[in-house]
């Protein structure tokens, strides 16, 4: 049964291309380990809620833009095995390591996994 990580994350717009560059990257490293699919959107009409919202969920500040996405797999199972030989690539490593700091804050970035309910 396919399987789907998905994420939420604000980016400063003024770091919205270097965030795409490393997204690309990121992309071809987990397609390459073999996830189904990669898929980044930038939010164009997601208005902040009276009580939650897209923006509200990662306290979205000024000059910020939510990013949506997510990643799909075969089953949990392959997720788990491709996520642990994509955190040890040194590609990876390389993008993210001490000295360099992401374009995000990933402090407020929302992630899970999720099995599939509805298809249609």
């Amino acid at each position: 049964m396919p399987y789907v990580d998905g994420f939420i994350v604000p980016v400063p717009k003024k770091n919205l291309e270097a965030y795409i560059r490393i997204s690309k990257k990121c992309g071809k490293i987990w397609r390459e380990y073999g996830a189904l699919d990669y898929r980044e959107w930038v939010a164009d009409d997601v208005k902040v809620g009276k009580f939650t919202s897209f923006p509200r969920s990662v306290k979205l500040k000024p000059g910020e833009v939510v990013v949506f996405a997510w990643i799909t797999y075969k089953s949990r199972a392959q997720r788990d095995k491709i996520n642990a030989k994509v955190m040890a690539d040194p590609r990876l490593k390389d993008m993210f390591g001490k000295d360099t700091s992401p374009p995000f804050d990933g402090k407020r970035m929302i992630y899970g996994g999720f099995e599939s309910l509805v298809k249609v």
